[in-house]
């Protein structure tokens, strides 16, 4: 089936999971603009994602979809069919996605062809691509259904309210010439998380070869491991104060560089445009790295049990804890060099 691009005045995209994976498919926004001047996009997505996507221009609405209920469902397809889109982009493709988007009442309606689910779209994506980033994945999903592809930049919405938030942090804890790097310690799953210890010794390490500043940035659940590492270096860092998802981009956007898991915050570093040096053991950098060529990434490839995918370590975490600390600085030199992170 092809798209008659004169009839799509009213676009839904739907993409859910967590804040990392809804960051990655800002990718097609630009995209879908420029392959649709005229139409509006919406978006289906969960809560913690809604505050930075209502501030991305490229979108006009904002729709949260609630926790399972099967009420709360009757309602969300109401209010879909309602609102009379001509094209609905399922990203996600689950069982609950597919249901929504075959009752959306959309002339066209693109998804994956996962197993009992293509039924629901009339436009398909390829089951299974091949290996690429995740961001990438989604314009490859936008080729296949015969649409143009002109940009590959991720958008990460941050209000006026919050860039003068970090503004005024940072002026009152940095000097304007500081070379401030972020460290983010957390991660969605704790296989993901570097170890304190390794990440005190990564600081150390920089700390003796470059003038740096270090700024630990954590949320709710990682307190604990930005707490430990403090510890470790004799409290030679500064923890940020508790912050919102929003805020704590706007931090990020001001340091000069971030080292981080694979985790959301990560994601929102590349989307932001602050280089990032990603940490990896359980997962690919290949798929999930920091999407673009300003960042770096580094693992410990020899390791029988690299990329291993599993949410806790059955072993001692030597993908972290045996990563020799002079190849991230290797690392670290590069990620410095290419984007002029240091200049007399």
């Amino acid at each position: 089936m092809l798209i008659d691009k004169k009839e799509i005045k009213k676009i839904l995209i739907i993409k859910l999971k967590g804040i990392g994976d809804v960051v990655l498919s800002t990718i097609v926004l630009e995209n879908i603009k420029s392959n649709f001047p005229n139409a509006q996009i919406d978006f289906l997505t969960e809560k913690p994602s809604k505050d930075f996507l209502s501030l991305i221009p490229l979108i006009n609405n904002v729709i949260t979809q609630a926790k399972k209920s099967f009420i709360d469902d009757v309602k969300l397809i109401a209010q879909i069919r309602s609102s009379n889109y001509d094209l609905v982009l399922d990203f996600y493709s689950n069982p609950r996605t597919a249901i929504i988007t075959f009752l959306s009442g959309a002339k066209y309606r693109a998804g994956f062809p996962f197993r009992f689910r293509k039924f629901a779209y009339n436009l398909l994506s390829q089951a299974n691509p091949p290996i690429m980033h995740a961001a990438k994945l989604h314009l490859e999903f936008l080729k296949n259904i015969g649409l143009k592809i002109e940009t590959q930049n991720l958008h990460f919405g941050i209000s006026e309210k919050d860039h003068s938030f970090a503004k005024d942090f940072f002026i009152k804890n940095f000097d304007e010439k500081d070379f401030v790097i972020g460290v983010i310690p957390g991660g969605g799953w704790q296989s993901k998380r570097c170890d304190p210890i390794k990440f005190a010794e990564i600081i150390s390490t920089i700390d003796k070869t470059y003038k740096a500043k270090f700024f630990l940035l954590w949320g709710p659940s990682d307190r604990i491991e930005a707490e430990e590492i403090l510890k470790l270096i004799n409290n030679k860092v500064l923890l940020s104060p508790p912050t919102n998802i929003q805020q704590m981009a706007a931090l990020i956007s001001n340091c000069k560089m971030i080292i981080s898991n694979d985790s959301g915050p990560m994601h929102i570093s590349t989307a932001v445009g602050t280089p990032v040096l990603s940490l990896h053991g359980p997962t690919s950098p290949i798929q999930q790295g920091p999407f673009g060529e300003k960042h770096e990434y580094i693992r410990l490839d020899e390791l029988d049990c690299i990329e291993c995918n599993l949410l806790d370590c059955p072993r001692k975490h030597e993908c972290f804890l045996d990563l020799p600390v002079e190849n991230v600085m290797k690392k670290i030199a590069s990620l410095i060099n290419k984007n002029n992170l240091i200049t007399n």
